[in-house]
Protein backbone atom coordinates (compact mmCIF):
# COMPACT_ATOMS: atom_id res chain seq x y z
CA UNK A 1 0.00 0.00 0.00
CA UNK A 2 3.02 2.13 0.58
CA UNK A 3 3.39 2.78 -3.05
CA UNK A 4 -0.14 3.72 -3.78
CA UNK A 5 -0.45 6.82 -1.56
CA UNK A 6 -4.19 7.35 -2.04
CA UNK A 7 -7.40 5.47 -3.34
CA UNK A 8 -10.54 6.44 -4.46
CA UNK A 9 -13.48 5.43 -2.82
CA UNK A 10 -16.79 4.27 -5.06
CA UNK A 11 -19.69 4.66 -2.35
CA UNK A 12 -21.74 7.55 -0.52
CA UNK A 13 -21.15 6.00 2.49
CA UNK A 14 -20.60 8.44 5.42
CA UNK A 15 -19.25 5.09 7.60
CA UNK A 16 -16.92 4.08 5.49
CA UNK A 17 -15.11 6.98 5.10
CA UNK A 18 -14.72 7.38 9.04
CA UNK A 19 -13.70 3.51 8.85
CA UNK A 20 -10.27 4.75 6.19
CA UNK A 21 -9.90 7.45 8.13
CA UNK A 22 -9.80 5.60 11.32
CA UNK A 23 -6.42 3.25 9.84
CA UNK A 24 -4.87 6.33 7.95
CA UNK A 25 -5.70 5.66 4.17
CA UNK A 26 -5.95 8.74 1.95
CA UNK A 27 -8.91 8.53 -0.14
CA UNK A 28 -11.24 10.86 -2.62
CA UNK A 29 -14.46 9.93 -3.19
CA UNK A 30 -15.56 8.78 -6.53
CA UNK A 31 -19.45 9.12 -7.04
CA UNK A 32 -21.12 6.83 -9.49
CA UNK A 33 -25.07 7.42 -10.94
CA UNK A 34 -28.04 6.95 -9.57
CA UNK A 35 -30.65 8.64 -10.69
CA UNK A 36 -31.87 9.55 -14.40
CA UNK A 37 -31.68 11.25 -17.12
CA UNK A 38 -29.21 7.85 -17.50
CA UNK A 39 -30.19 5.86 -14.80
CA UNK A 40 -28.01 3.86 -12.28
CA UNK A 41 -24.22 2.27 -13.36
CA UNK A 42 -25.16 -0.42 -11.15
CA UNK A 43 -28.39 -1.90 -10.03
CA UNK A 44 -28.73 -3.80 -6.87
CA UNK A 45 -31.59 -6.07 -8.07
CA UNK A 46 -31.54 -9.95 -6.69
CA UNK A 47 -31.09 -12.41 -9.81
CA UNK A 48 -33.70 -15.52 -9.94
CA UNK A 49 -32.01 -17.83 -7.24
CA UNK A 50 -29.45 -15.98 -6.79
CA UNK A 51 -27.90 -16.75 -3.17
CA UNK A 52 -26.68 -13.85 -0.63
CA UNK A 53 -22.93 -14.49 -1.20
CA UNK A 54 -23.22 -14.42 -4.31
CA UNK A 55 -25.34 -11.75 -4.78
CA UNK A 56 -22.79 -9.33 -2.86
CA UNK A 57 -19.79 -10.25 -4.46
CA UNK A 58 -21.30 -9.75 -8.12
CA UNK A 59 -23.06 -5.79 -6.90
CA UNK A 60 -19.61 -5.07 -5.18
CA UNK A 61 -17.36 -6.43 -8.45
CA UNK A 62 -20.25 -4.43 -10.49
CA UNK A 63 -19.41 -1.03 -8.66
CA UNK A 64 -15.84 -1.68 -8.81
CA UNK A 65 -15.87 -2.13 -12.61
CA UNK A 66 -18.16 1.04 -13.19
CA UNK A 67 -15.71 3.28 -10.95
CA UNK A 68 -12.98 2.31 -13.05
CA UNK A 69 -14.60 2.70 -15.82
CA UNK A 70 -15.71 6.28 -14.94
CA UNK A 71 -11.85 6.85 -14.00
CA UNK A 72 -10.93 6.59 -17.25
CA UNK A 73 -14.18 7.73 -18.71
CA UNK A 74 -13.26 10.96 -16.97
CA UNK A 75 -9.93 10.87 -17.81
CA UNK A 76 -9.02 10.90 -14.05
CA UNK A 77 -5.64 10.31 -12.49
CA UNK A 78 -5.62 6.53 -12.38
CA UNK A 79 -5.25 5.25 -8.72
CA UNK A 80 -6.57 2.13 -7.04
CA UNK A 81 -10.83 2.47 -6.84
CA UNK A 82 -12.58 0.89 -3.91
CA UNK A 83 -16.05 -0.33 -4.05
CA UNK A 84 -18.04 -2.29 -1.06
CA UNK A 85 -21.78 -3.54 -0.96
CA UNK A 86 -23.26 -4.99 2.56
CA UNK A 87 -26.08 -7.01 2.83
CA UNK A 88 -28.10 -8.30 5.50
CA UNK A 89 -29.53 -11.65 5.57
CA UNK A 90 -32.26 -13.95 7.50
CA UNK A 91 -32.87 -17.62 6.76
CA UNK A 92 -31.42 -16.68 3.65
CA UNK A 93 -33.41 -13.91 2.89
CA UNK A 94 -31.70 -10.56 1.83
CA UNK A 95 -32.95 -7.63 2.90
CA UNK A 96 -31.61 -4.03 1.79
CA UNK A 97 -32.61 -0.78 2.79
CA UNK A 98 -36.02 0.13 3.98
CA UNK A 99 -38.20 2.15 1.11
CA UNK A 100 -40.15 3.49 4.12
CA UNK A 101 -41.68 3.39 7.93
CA UNK A 102 -43.43 -0.21 7.11
CA UNK A 103 -40.82 -2.32 5.37
CA UNK A 104 -37.90 -0.93 8.17
CA UNK A 105 -40.38 -2.52 11.20
CA UNK A 106 -41.03 -5.33 8.95
CA UNK A 107 -37.21 -5.74 8.64
CA UNK A 108 -36.63 -5.39 12.78
CA UNK A 109 -39.65 -7.56 14.16
CA UNK A 110 -37.43 -10.52 11.90
CA UNK A 111 -34.73 -9.62 13.38
CA UNK A 112 -35.65 -9.27 16.92
CA UNK A 113 -34.77 -12.32 18.79
CA UNK A 114 -32.47 -13.67 15.97
CA UNK A 115 -29.33 -14.33 14.59
CA UNK A 116 -28.79 -12.95 11.16
CA UNK A 117 -25.42 -12.51 8.94
CA UNK A 118 -24.08 -9.64 7.70
CA UNK A 119 -22.05 -10.12 4.54
CA UNK A 120 -20.18 -6.90 3.26
CA UNK A 121 -17.90 -7.58 0.03
CA UNK A 122 -14.78 -5.38 -1.12
CA UNK A 123 -13.14 -4.89 -4.15
CA UNK A 124 -9.97 -3.13 -5.71
CA UNK A 125 -9.95 -2.41 -8.88
CA UNK A 126 -6.48 -1.19 -10.65
CA UNK A 127 -5.42 -1.65 -13.85
CA UNK A 128 -6.04 -5.01 -14.80
CA UNK A 129 -6.14 -6.13 -11.09
CA UNK A 130 -9.08 -7.01 -9.73
CA UNK A 131 -8.98 -8.20 -5.73
CA UNK A 132 -12.35 -9.21 -3.87
CA UNK A 133 -12.79 -10.98 -0.41
CA UNK A 134 -16.60 -11.54 0.97
CA UNK A 135 -16.63 -11.30 4.89
CA UNK A 136 -19.25 -12.65 6.89
CA UNK A 137 -20.73 -12.00 10.31
CA UNK A 138 -23.55 -12.91 12.75
CA UNK A 139 -25.41 -10.29 14.99
CA UNK A 140 -27.97 -11.80 17.50
CA UNK A 141 -30.58 -9.20 18.56
CA UNK A 142 -32.29 -9.35 21.80
CA UNK A 143 -36.02 -9.95 21.77
CA UNK A 144 -37.92 -6.51 21.30
CA UNK A 145 -41.14 -5.03 21.79
CA UNK A 146 -43.64 -3.29 18.65
CA UNK A 147 -43.29 0.18 21.03
CA UNK A 148 -38.78 -0.26 20.75
CA UNK A 149 -39.39 -1.54 17.19
CA UNK A 150 -41.50 1.56 16.32
CA UNK A 151 -39.78 4.39 18.41
CA UNK A 152 -36.56 3.40 16.47
CA UNK A 153 -38.26 3.45 12.87
CA UNK A 154 -39.17 7.13 13.84
CA UNK A 155 -36.11 8.13 14.07
CA UNK A 156 -34.05 8.76 10.51
CA UNK A 157 -31.60 6.08 11.32
CA UNK A 158 -32.64 2.76 9.83
CA UNK A 159 -33.11 4.59 5.99
CA UNK A 160 -30.16 4.09 4.74
CA UNK A 161 -29.06 1.11 5.75
CA UNK A 162 -28.99 -2.18 4.75
CA UNK A 163 -31.46 -4.89 7.39
CA UNK A 164 -33.06 -1.29 8.47
CA UNK A 165 -30.34 -0.42 11.34
CA UNK A 166 -27.23 0.55 11.85
CA UNK A 167 -24.84 -1.05 14.81
CA UNK A 168 -22.57 2.22 15.29
CA UNK A 169 -26.01 4.01 16.46
CA UNK A 170 -29.04 3.90 18.42
CA UNK A 171 -29.64 0.46 17.50
CA UNK A 172 -26.54 -1.15 19.46
CA UNK A 173 -28.53 -1.31 22.46
CA UNK A 174 -30.29 -4.18 20.77
CA UNK A 175 -27.58 -6.34 19.83
CA UNK A 176 -26.94 -8.99 22.47
CA UNK A 177 -23.68 -10.42 20.76
CA UNK A 178 -21.71 -10.32 17.59
CA UNK A 179 -19.59 -12.71 16.11
CA UNK A 180 -17.30 -11.44 13.43
CA UNK A 181 -15.84 -7.62 12.20
CA UNK A 182 -17.39 -4.71 14.08
CA UNK A 183 -16.32 -2.62 10.83
CA UNK A 184 -17.54 -5.30 8.55
CA UNK A 185 -21.17 -5.18 10.19
CA UNK A 186 -20.42 -0.88 9.85
CA UNK A 187 -19.87 -1.60 6.03
CA UNK A 188 -16.23 -2.06 5.66
CA UNK A 189 -14.02 -4.62 6.92
CA UNK A 190 -10.79 -2.58 7.70
CA UNK A 191 -8.39 -6.15 8.28
CA UNK A 192 -9.80 -7.23 5.17
CA UNK A 193 -9.60 -3.85 3.29
CA UNK A 194 -5.97 -3.23 4.30
CA UNK A 195 -5.04 -6.79 3.32
CA UNK A 196 -6.21 -6.73 -0.07
CA UNK A 197 -4.96 -3.15 -0.46
CA UNK A 198 -1.35 -4.17 1.11
CA UNK A 199 -1.11 -7.20 -2.33
CA UNK A 200 -2.29 -5.01 -4.76
CA UNK A 201 0.93 -4.85 -7.31
CA UNK A 202 1.44 -1.07 -7.74
CA UNK A 203 2.74 -1.61 -11.41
Amino acid sequence: MSQHRKIYLASKSPRRRELLRQVGIDFEVLLLRDAPPRGPEVTEIVLPGELPEAYVARVTQEKAQAAWDAVLARRLFTLPVLAADTTVVIAQEILGKPANRDEAISMLSKLAGNTHQVLTSIAIKYQHQLLQCTQKSEVTFAPLSDSQIAAYCDSAEPYDKAGGYGIQGMAARFISHINGSYSGIMGLPLYETTDLLARLDPH
